[in-house]
Protein backbone atom coordinates (compact mmCIF):
# COMPACT_ATOMS: atom_id res chain seq x y z
CA UNK A 1 0.00 0.00 0.00
CA UNK A 2 1.15 3.57 -1.41
CA UNK A 3 0.87 5.76 2.33
CA UNK A 4 -0.19 9.80 2.22
CA UNK A 5 3.11 11.47 2.45
CA UNK A 6 2.56 14.13 4.93
CA UNK A 7 4.58 17.34 5.43
CA UNK A 8 3.71 19.61 8.38
CA UNK A 9 4.26 23.21 8.25
CA UNK A 10 3.50 24.55 12.23
CA UNK A 11 5.83 27.32 14.30
CA UNK A 12 4.03 25.12 17.59
CA UNK A 13 6.28 22.36 17.48
CA UNK A 14 4.17 20.91 20.87
CA UNK A 15 1.25 20.92 18.03
CA UNK A 16 3.49 19.22 15.59
CA UNK A 17 4.25 16.67 18.00
CA UNK A 18 0.66 16.24 18.64
CA UNK A 19 0.11 15.89 14.49
CA UNK A 20 2.93 14.13 14.02
CA UNK A 21 1.24 11.39 17.07
CA UNK A 22 -1.94 11.46 15.45
CA UNK A 23 -1.19 11.02 12.01
CA UNK A 24 1.14 8.30 12.22
CA UNK A 25 -1.52 6.08 14.04
CA UNK A 26 -2.83 5.71 10.70
CA UNK A 27 -1.16 3.27 8.65
CA UNK A 28 -1.87 4.87 4.90
CA UNK A 29 -0.03 8.21 6.43
CA UNK A 30 3.78 9.30 6.73
CA UNK A 31 4.53 12.19 8.28
CA UNK A 32 8.21 12.92 5.91
CA UNK A 33 8.58 16.15 7.62
CA UNK A 34 7.90 18.92 10.02
CA UNK A 35 8.91 22.66 9.23
CA UNK A 36 8.30 25.91 11.43
CA UNK A 37 8.96 28.65 8.80
CA UNK A 38 7.85 29.03 5.12
CA UNK A 39 11.29 29.31 3.44
CA UNK A 40 12.16 25.78 5.05
CA UNK A 41 8.86 24.67 4.40
CA UNK A 42 8.78 25.45 0.27
CA UNK A 43 12.72 23.61 0.22
CA UNK A 44 11.31 20.70 2.04
CA UNK A 45 7.94 20.13 -0.52
CA UNK A 46 10.40 20.88 -3.35
CA UNK A 47 12.91 18.25 -2.03
CA UNK A 48 10.21 15.77 -0.52
CA UNK A 49 7.57 15.83 -3.28
CA UNK A 50 4.68 15.23 -0.20
CA UNK A 51 1.13 14.10 -1.41
CA UNK A 52 -0.12 16.57 1.10
CA UNK A 53 0.93 19.57 2.59
CA UNK A 54 -0.98 20.86 6.41
CA UNK A 55 0.07 24.67 6.30
CA UNK A 56 -0.23 26.50 9.60
CA UNK A 57 -1.63 30.25 8.39
CA UNK A 58 0.19 32.16 11.09
CA UNK A 59 3.60 31.37 10.67
CA UNK A 60 6.19 33.73 11.87
CA UNK A 61 9.13 34.32 9.44
CA UNK A 62 9.57 36.39 6.25
CA UNK A 63 6.80 33.99 4.27
CA UNK A 64 3.59 33.75 6.03
CA UNK A 65 1.09 30.40 5.46
CA UNK A 66 -0.84 31.91 2.71
CA UNK A 67 2.52 32.95 0.84
CA UNK A 68 3.87 29.73 1.52
CA UNK A 69 1.18 27.64 0.38
CA UNK A 70 0.43 29.47 -2.42
CA UNK A 71 4.37 28.78 -3.45
CA UNK A 72 3.75 24.56 -2.78
CA UNK A 73 1.14 24.71 -4.84
CA UNK A 74 2.49 26.64 -8.05
CA UNK A 75 6.25 24.96 -8.13
CA UNK A 76 5.18 21.19 -6.73
CA UNK A 77 1.80 18.36 -7.22
CA UNK A 78 1.09 18.60 -3.66
CA UNK A 79 -2.00 19.76 -1.62
CA UNK A 80 -2.33 21.84 0.55
CA UNK A 81 -4.85 21.37 4.03
CA UNK A 82 -5.02 24.91 5.84
CA UNK A 83 -4.66 23.81 9.58
CA UNK A 84 -5.78 26.68 11.53
CA UNK A 85 -6.80 28.27 14.95
CA UNK A 86 -8.99 30.81 13.13
CA UNK A 87 -13.11 30.25 13.59
CA UNK A 88 -13.93 33.40 11.12
CA UNK A 89 -15.47 31.45 8.03
CA UNK A 90 -14.71 34.47 5.70
CA UNK A 91 -11.38 34.80 6.64
CA UNK A 92 -10.64 31.26 6.16
CA UNK A 93 -12.45 30.55 2.57
CA UNK A 94 -10.22 34.01 1.51
CA UNK A 95 -6.85 32.69 3.06
CA UNK A 96 -7.66 29.00 1.17
CA UNK A 97 -8.31 30.76 -2.35
CA UNK A 98 -5.20 32.82 -1.85
CA UNK A 99 -3.26 30.47 -1.34
CA UNK A 100 -4.83 27.47 -4.00
CA UNK A 101 -5.45 25.33 -0.76
CA UNK A 102 -7.57 22.04 -1.14
CA UNK A 103 -8.74 22.30 1.97
CA UNK A 104 -9.18 23.11 5.67
CA UNK A 105 -9.48 21.51 9.38
CA UNK A 106 -9.99 24.26 12.07
CA UNK A 107 -7.68 22.99 14.90
CA UNK A 108 -10.52 22.79 16.93
CA UNK A 109 -11.96 20.18 15.04
CA UNK A 110 -8.36 18.04 15.00
CA UNK A 111 -10.62 14.81 14.97
CA UNK A 112 -11.30 15.53 11.18
CA UNK A 113 -7.84 15.72 10.19
CA UNK A 114 -6.77 12.12 9.40
CA UNK A 115 -10.25 12.10 7.11
CA UNK A 116 -9.54 14.86 5.56
CA UNK A 117 -6.21 14.26 4.64
CA UNK A 118 -7.42 10.51 2.97
CA UNK A 119 -10.51 12.82 1.35
CA UNK A 120 -8.03 15.39 -0.53
CA UNK A 121 -5.30 12.76 -1.18
CA UNK A 122 -7.69 10.87 -2.88
CA UNK A 123 -9.04 13.30 -5.39
CA UNK A 124 -11.44 16.09 -5.64
CA UNK A 125 -13.59 17.00 -3.01
CA UNK A 126 -16.51 18.85 -2.10
CA UNK A 127 -14.11 21.32 -0.32
CA UNK A 128 -11.86 21.64 -2.98
CA UNK A 129 -14.73 22.18 -5.60
CA UNK A 130 -16.06 25.02 -2.97
CA UNK A 131 -12.84 26.95 -3.21
CA UNK A 132 -12.36 27.08 -6.48
CA UNK A 133 -15.42 28.05 -7.32
CA UNK A 134 -14.57 31.43 -4.67
CA UNK A 135 -11.42 31.41 -6.89
CA UNK A 136 -13.46 31.43 -10.68
CA UNK A 137 -15.95 34.18 -8.90
CA UNK A 138 -13.94 36.69 -10.06
CA UNK A 139 -14.06 36.04 -13.70
CA UNK A 140 -17.10 37.33 -15.76
CA UNK A 141 -18.87 34.86 -17.49
CA UNK A 142 -17.09 35.62 -21.28
CA UNK A 143 -13.61 34.99 -18.74
CA UNK A 144 -15.35 32.20 -17.48
CA UNK A 145 -15.62 30.54 -20.79
CA UNK A 146 -11.87 31.36 -21.66
CA UNK A 147 -10.94 29.85 -18.74
CA UNK A 148 -12.67 26.65 -19.56
CA UNK A 149 -11.09 26.85 -23.14
CA UNK A 150 -7.23 27.74 -21.93
CA UNK A 151 -7.98 24.64 -19.68
CA UNK A 152 -8.59 22.38 -23.16
CA UNK A 153 -12.50 22.24 -23.02
CA UNK A 154 -13.70 22.35 -26.87
CA UNK A 155 -15.31 25.78 -26.80
CA UNK A 156 -16.05 28.19 -30.15
CA UNK A 157 -15.69 31.98 -29.42
CA UNK A 158 -16.50 34.50 -32.06
CA UNK A 159 -14.13 36.68 -30.54
CA UNK A 160 -10.73 37.87 -32.19
CA UNK A 161 -6.74 36.88 -31.37
CA UNK A 162 -6.46 40.30 -29.74
CA UNK A 163 -9.96 40.18 -28.00
CA UNK A 164 -8.75 36.41 -26.55
CA UNK A 165 -5.60 37.51 -25.48
CA UNK A 166 -6.87 40.19 -23.71
CA UNK A 167 -9.32 37.79 -21.91
CA UNK A 168 -6.69 35.38 -20.82
CA UNK A 169 -4.27 37.87 -19.91
CA UNK A 170 -7.41 39.43 -17.68
CA UNK A 171 -7.85 36.07 -16.23
CA UNK A 172 -4.45 35.67 -15.28
CA UNK A 173 -3.99 39.10 -13.70
CA UNK A 174 -7.22 38.01 -12.08
CA UNK A 175 -6.33 34.87 -10.38
CA UNK A 176 -2.36 35.90 -9.74
CA UNK A 177 -0.80 33.86 -12.24
CA UNK A 178 2.27 34.65 -14.54
CA UNK A 179 1.22 31.58 -17.17
CA UNK A 180 -1.12 29.44 -18.54
CA UNK A 181 1.15 26.66 -17.31
CA UNK A 182 0.97 27.92 -13.78
CA UNK A 183 -3.70 27.94 -14.57
CA UNK A 184 -3.15 24.24 -16.14
CA UNK A 185 -1.09 23.47 -12.69
CA UNK A 186 -3.09 24.73 -10.25
CA UNK A 187 -6.68 24.44 -11.52
CA UNK A 188 -5.76 20.78 -13.61
CA UNK A 189 -8.60 18.35 -12.18
CA UNK A 190 -8.28 14.30 -12.20
CA UNK A 191 -11.19 12.94 -14.23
Amino acid sequence: MNKIRILIVEDDEDFVFLIRCTLEKNQDMEVCAACLEGREAVDEALRLRPDIVLMDLNLSGSLDGIETARKIRLETDAKVIILTSLDDPDTITKAAARSFASGYVLKSQFNLLSETIRATSGGFTPQEYFIQSLILSALSPAERTVFEMMLGKKIELQSSPKTLANQKGSILHKLGLRSQQELEHIFHRER
